[in-house]
């Protein structure tokens, strides 16, 4: 079905209750600065080039951010961060990411996310995790030039880890999280790893600019060319 279908129907999902009824709550309230938009209010597929080398996994979408726009990191904080340091990296034809018809296009680089659904005070449950995992399992099979995996934040690469196959594992343990930490797998690609760009580490200074551009750094050094 390709990425279309699997997009499709991840739009379509009502696999963990909680997390629908809260994205529609949100969006039928909205946020007072919103309040004359119309919200997405649905699971939110992944977003960027079917050909990417470039895979990032972030946690879910915020409830006024991609809950709000149907796109990944688009009308937040996080995604200033984020789609300012892919501008810079090369990855992006836009620092700026507004809404889903702003002209913003990804290059050879894929974002998802560990969870579709925007989950309250930002925390989805294991199991929801578990059951959205599945769709991160056949967005990898449909991305076959993955290179690089970003992963942002400790859960996104729990998720990552949990979905990626056994084979490629350097060991069956969980490797430990750390900003800047790159973990090599057996097929020579590699995942690398970074602090969310939630305005909790942010605002906070765990995570600054500089930090955050060297992980883009990091990706693009990693990229080559090969079928894997």
């Amino acid at each position: 079905m390709g990425l279309t279908g699997l997009d499709a129907r991840i739009i379509e999902c009502e696999g963990c209750p909680r997390l629908r009824a809260y994205c529609r709550e949100v969006a039928r309230v909205k946020r007072r600065q919103f309040r004359d938009e119309d919200y997405w209010g649905k699971p939110v597929p992944g977003f960027g080039d079917p050909q990417a080398r470039l895979l990032i996994v972030g946690l879910a979408p915020a409830a006024h951010g991609a809950n709000r726009t149907g796109r990944m990191f688009t009308g937040d904080q996080s995604g200033l961060w984020l789609y300012r340091a892919l501008y810079k990296a090369g990855f992006s034809n836009s620092p700026v990411s507004e809404s889903r018809g702003d002209g913003l296009r990804l290059r050879d680089c894929y974002i998802t996310t560990a969870a579709r659904c925007a989950p309250p005070a930002n925390k989805p449950l294991p199991e929801e995790l578990q059951r959205c995992g599945t769709w991160l399992s056949e967005e990898l099979l449909e991305l076959k030039r993955i290179q690089v995996f970003l992963a942002l934040g400790k859960v996104a690469l729990h998720a990552l880890w949990r979905r990626l196959p056994e084979g490629i594992k350097p060991g069956r343990a969980l490797p430990a999280f750390a900003h800047g930490a790159e973990i090599p797998l057996n097929d020579g690609r590699v995942i690398v790893c970074s602090y969310h760009p939630s305005q909790q580490n942010t605002f906070t200074g765990l995570l600054t600019e500089a930090m955050f551009d060297r992980v883009f750094e990091a990706s693009r050094e990693h990229l080559r060319s090969g079928d894997f």
